[in-house]
């Protein structure tokens, strides 16, 4: 099965990146970001509108007043965005903005969001909550599609296990598995999934080798300073190597990079 989003379609031959900052933080931040990852050959960008966070006194998204800069910077790039939703408020708020709604893993049991999902025709980016059975995944997913929306893409993050050298487990397992219980194309969230981001591209190469429709990574000009997430973030530089060798990777197994943009 193939999920268009804008112009891009997943799920097809080739491999999409989707590529952004894990939360909008400003005009230029969202600019600059969007110009390097669409150079180096992301398909999609990613951005977070609102953001679910562990601590009530962290950077929680700029909310609505991100609405006019995104509009500007579709607009200038010609990238479609990814955003992840958290309440069935936003469904409408963002409607015009957003060219595909992301369920987080927290919200990946809301199944009143998930309801509300099934009635739209926009695409949706499912990821896995981080102690889900592949098979919880997978039925959250059909909340949304036997609503009357079949545009799902599942997305793996990694679950928490008793390991703690890394932010969570990524489970390539489950990717496979779901690959052969369901026709949905399933991506992969490295970034979130390892936490490093000295070890991003090495999972997302993996994810690839694995057969993953493609991945969703994060990136900012400067993660040091990156109001959430920054140690997983990877720089434009880093990006830009870590594309050059996917193309490799993808070559062994006769898939190419997504340039539908």
């Amino acid at each position: 099965m193939v999920v268009q989003i804008g112009k891009v379609k997943i799920g097809g031959p080739n491999f999409t990146v989707i590529a952004g900052p894990c939360s909008i933080e400003s005009e230029q931040q969202l600019l600059t970001t969007a110009q390097a990852v669409k150079s180096s050959g992301a398909a999609l960008l990613r951005g977070g509108i609102w953001k679910m966070r562990t601590s009530a006194a962290a950077f929680q998204g700029l909310g609505a007043e991100a609405f006019p800069l995104i509009k500007k910077i579709k607009e200038q790039t010609g990238l479609s965005l990814i955003s992840e939703i958290t309440d069935i408020r936003q469904v409408e708020q963002t409607f015009e903005i957003v060219d595909a709604y992301q369920v987080g893993a927290r919200n990946m049991h809301n199944y009143s969001l998930l309801k509300e999902l099934g009635q739209q025709s926009k695409p949706v980016v499912l990821k896995r909550g981080f102690s889900a059975y592949v098979d919880e995944w997978i039925k959250a997913a059909d909340y949304i599609t036997m609503g009357g929306n079949p545009n799902v893409i599942l997305c793996e993050r990694g679950i928490r296990t008793f390991e703690t050298a890394t932010r969570n487990t990524l489970d390539l397992n489950g990717v496979v598995y779901a690959k052969t219980k369901t026709n949905l194309p399933i991506i992969v969230d490295p970034s979130h999934a390892v936490g490093i981001s000295a070890l991003v591209p090495q999972i997302s190469y993996a994810a690839a080798a694995a057969g993953a429709d493609g991945i969703i990574v994060e990136v900012h000009p400067k993660p040091s300073e990156a109001l959430s997430d920054g140690p997983q973030a990877l720089t434009f530089d880093k990006f830009n190597i870590m594309m050059k060798q996917l193309e490799k990777v993808l070559a062994a197994f006769d898939k190419k990079l997504n340039t539908s943009v």
